[in-house]
Order: C-alpha cells, then sequence, then structure tokens
C-alpha cells in the first residue's frame, strides 16, 4: 500500500514528515478489535458462569451485565476519552489504554466474587473507550481523503470479521472453564509493544485552549448514529432467538446463519469503500433502506431460509452504514478537534448499541414479540432513509474529501 503523501497523508501527518503505511494501519486495526473481543468473547461461557455464581443474589441478572457493561461504558467515556487525547497525546493514550486493558480484561481469572468481576468488566469498558477513540482518531490523523474513507471502511470489516472469530474462540476456550477465555485479553499488553515503536503522535498545535467543536456539524450525524447503532446491533444479538422461535433448535445451524450474517455486514463494509465518493443524502437512505427491508422480511416469515435472506440485507445495509457515519461525523473536522469528535461519534454508537435489546424489550411488549418488535425498527428504519434523503439536501460534500 504504497502512500502518495501529496493525496493520501493528512496534513498533520505530512507535517511530520513521516509517512504512515501497512505497520501502522496493521497496528491501528488491530487496536481497533479489542472492544470487539470485549463484546463477544464471553458470552459463549454465560451459562457457565451463571452456573459459577448461582448462589449469588441478583446473579441472573448480574451475569448478563458482565457482558455488556463495557459498551455502556465505552458510550459513556469515549467522548471524555476524546477530550483527553485532544489535549494531551493520542499515543500516550493508546498505549496506557492498551495496557490497563490487558490487566483488568485478565483480572476474572483470579477474582472469585461476581461482584468484582463486573467492576473489572467497567474498567475494560472504560480502556476500551480510550482504545477505540485513539485508533479511529489516529487513523484520521495519519491520512485523509479516498484513502482515509477506505480504510474507516476497513476498520469495519476487520471488526465485523473479528466479531466472528472472538465468538468461536470464545466457545472453544470455554470448553476448558469459563475462566479460560479471560487470558486472551493478555494479547493487549505486546501489541503495545510494536505500538510504541512505531506510531508516533501528529504534529499539534502548542499547547493551550481547546479548539470549540462545531456542534451543528456533528449533531445531525451523532443523532442518526445513536439510532443507527440501535439498527446494527439489533440482528447481531436477538437473530439467534429468532430462530429459535421460529424452531430452529440446531446451534451449529444457528451458528451458520450468524456467520452468513457477519459476512454480509464485512461485504457492506467493502462495497462501502467503492462508493465513499458519494454524500451522506445519496449513501444513508440506501443503507437505511437495506436494513429496513432486512428487518421487515425476518418479521414477516417463520422460514429459516426467507430469515436469512433478510439477515443478509440487514448485514450489507449496516456493514455500509458504520463507515458512512463516522466518515460523515470526523472529516471535516481538524486536528485539533478530532480525538473529541470522533469519541463523541463512538460514544453515540455504543449506547445506541447498549439501547438495542432494551429498546427491543419494551417495543416487543407491545407489539406481541420480538419480531414484532423488529417490524417497528425496521420501518423506523425506512422512515430514517427517507428523512436522511430530505433532510441532507445542503449536504452535497463526498464522503472522501481532504480536510484542512
Amino acid at each position: 500500500m504504497p502512500a502518495s503523501p501529496a493525496v493520501n497523508l493528512s496534513p498533520a501527518a505530512s507535517a511530520t514528515g513521516r509517512s504512515p503505511g501497512p505497520v501502522q494501519l496493521l497496528l491501528l486495526l488491530a487496536g481497533s478489535c479489542l472492544s470487539v473481543l470485549g463484546a463477544v468473547l464471553i458470552a459463549p461461557v454465560l451459562p457457565q458462569l451463571s452456573r459459577a455464581f448461582a448462589d449469588t443474589p441478583g446473579a441472573e441478572v448480574l451475569v448478563p451485565i458482565v457482558l455488556t457493561a463495557p459498551a455502556l461504558l465505552i458510550g459513556l467515556t469515549a467522548p471524555f476519552a476524546g477530550v483527553v487525547a485532544d489535549r494531551i497525546d493520542r499515543k500516550r493514550l493508546l498505549l496506557l489504554a492498551m495496557l490497563a486493558y490487558a490487566g483488568f480484561g485478565t483480572a476474572p481469572l483470579y477474582l472469585d466474587s461476581l461482584g468484582a468481576i463486573l467492576a473489572s468488566r467497567v474498567l475494560v469498558g472504560l480502556c476500551e473507550g480510550a482504545i477505540m477513540t485513539c485508533c479511529t482518531t489516529l487513523i484520521g490523523d495519519y491520512w485523509s481523503g479516498a484513502r482515509r474513507a477506505r480504510y474507516l471502511g476497513l476498520q469495519t470489516l476487520v471488526a465485523t470479521l473479528s466479531a466472528t472469530a472472538f465468538l468461536a474462540l470464545g466457545g472453544v476456550l470455554g470448553a476448558s472453564g469459563w475462566r479460560t477465555p479471560f487470558w486472551l485479553y493478555a494479547v493487549a499488553a505486546p501489541l503495545a509493544i510494536p505500538m510504541a515503536l512505531k506510531l508516533w503522535q501528529p504534529h499539534r498545535r502548542p499547547p493551550g485552549h481547546l479548539v470549540s467543536l462545531p456542534w451543528r456539524q456533528l449533531a445531525v450525524p451523532c443523532l442518526v448514529t445513536l439510532f443507527g447503532g440501535v439498527v446494527f446491533y439489533a440482528l447481531i444479538v436477538e437473530l439467534s432467538f429468532v430462530l429459535t422461535g421460529v424452531g430452529v433448535a440446531a446451534t451449529g445451524t444457528i451458528g451458520a446463519i450468524s456467520a452468513v450474517m457477519s459476512l454480509a455486514t464485512a461485504a457492506g463494509a467493502i462495497a462501502f469503500s467503492r462508493l465513499s465518493g458519494r454524500t451522506p443524502r445519496v449513501l444513508l437512505p440506501v443503507e437505511f433502506g437495506l436494513s429496513a427491508a432486512g428487518l421487515l422480511l425476518v418479521f414477516a416469515t417463520a422460514s429459516p431460509v426467507v430469515i436469512t435472506i433478510g439477515a443478509v440485507f440487514t448485514g450489507f445495509g449496516t456493514g455500509m452504514l458504520l463507515p458512512t457515519l463516522l466518515t460523515w461525523a470526523v472529516n471535516r473536522l481538524t486536528f485539533d478537534q478530532r480525538g473529541r469528535g470522533t469519541g463523541l461519534w463512538t460514544g453515540t454508537l455504543f449506547l445506541g448499541e447498549f439501547t438495542c435489546p432494551l429498546a427491543l424489550a419494551a417495543i416487543g411488549t407491545g407489539t406481541g414479540g420480538l419480531q414484532g418488535a423488529l417490524a417497528v425498527l425496521g420501518v423506523a428504519s425506512a422512515i430514517a432513509g427517507v428523512l436522511t434523503a430530505f433532510l441532507l439536501r445542503q449536504n452535497n460534500q463526498p464522503l472522501d474529501v481532504t480536510d484542512g
């Protein structure tokens, strides 16, 4: 991946005289996968965890929160990580968060209290918010234009594929006991070594007051992202329940259909990299429309084949949707604003993901169940597609613009 400084590097990166390349990209993509690891790795061992702490009061509530707590903490703390990244240093914050992630992530290997394990997961989420914010910000710092848009799409692609791999790996490691998967969190520590050697803090202006954020520019992308997070996460967390509800009992079949949806999400991220010259007004209606069509298909049938087709539509749409929203939000931010803008976007995405199962459960009580709730979300997604087409008439700027 040769870099052409005049075209592919951001002004902040060009000012350092150093040219980022494949090594820097691989390190930042690897760091971006750690929040995915935190979100899915221990899902297969939750039943074992429930049995291990069956005598703990409230275990039936606390055990699921062990899985979801990091997502909530990312949503709450990523904006603050962005402030630190802009005010102090992206690289130092990233390295500190990587080392802390390894320590807190492996803590359940020796903790014997469910409350202590939950506390460690809260701290893991705090680290993940900083890691995600710094990795995404540095991609924006190092590259610009079409290359930046392509790499942000690649970030979604790699995260999607890693989710499938981590789910499978969590199941394999879980066969040795519920604690075993937590060893994998230690990978962050050795990964911090090449990050320390190969990443650098792009040039910044002399210390002083933070440059104010363009709140009007960020407000609409972040609000759309909040809803987009719900759409993105809906079938990731609920597809297995839908399939079980229509009579699919074999875990292998459920896993295979989930993997097909994951591959469709990856394909959507690849498609985005080829369409990043389009404007959000063009892309968002298509992406929300595909997601809506898939969710409505899932609602309208009891056939596993048709449900799979619906999941593919939704997966492909959301695979394009996330990099579109991210690039739309942060592409025109300056170096001094990018950490906070990226942190704010990351926070809204993960708040949407955390809210998703709660919102679907609430809607389901009034619609007769999960599939009815997914239908409501599908209709809302279609409405979002129409609204973005009409409300973004003034946004004729392609996503792969070069910032100043």
